[in-house]
């Protein structure tokens, strides 16, 4: 018995670092999810004024909300690309607990799911950085 103990004691020990991850992620989709919500409400805005507009206006304005369309569609794939991470992480963790628990050896599959969940969060920072990107350019051409 005092050697599953010692066990659960290393794997919570080793499980704390994951949590912070999740942390991490966490305020990542909080930010992520606060720039769709900005997006969406420009996008309304851009519409209304889109409709009360002259036809020579229209352009520019149809022009901004293709942008605005592709910079959701970013935050979109970037938010699901966090969450990915998120859930891997936990199975990780459910993974580590399980291992030790059932005695079974899963150090292959726990770090394979770290692996995907580092690689979910790399694709989720980029598509957050090129967002980032296309919102600071659209700002600095496409303003009247």
């Amino acid at each position: 018995m005092d050697s599953h103990l010692t066990d659960i004691a290393r794997v919570i020990q080793l499980a704390v670092a994951p949590v912070f991850l999740l942390t991490a992620i966490a305020t990542m989709i909080n930010a992520l999810n606060t720039r769709l919500g900005r997006i969406v409400d420009r996008r309304r805005v851009v519409q209304e004024r889109l409709q009360t507009r002259a036809d020579d206006e229209a352009g520019s304005a149809q022009q901004e909300i293709r942008m605005l369309v592709r910079r959701s569609r970013l935050v979109y794939h970037a938010i699901f690309c966090s969450v990915l991470s998120a859930l891997l992480v936990c199975m990780v963790v459910a993974g580590a607990f399980l291992g030790a628990l059932l005695g079974v050896d899963l150090a292959r599959t726990v770090a394979s799911l770290f692996i995907a969940a580092m690689l979910a969060m790399i694709a989720g920072l980029s598509l957050f950085l090129r967002e980032v990107y296309l919102a600071v350019r659209a700002g600095t051409h496409n303003q009247p």
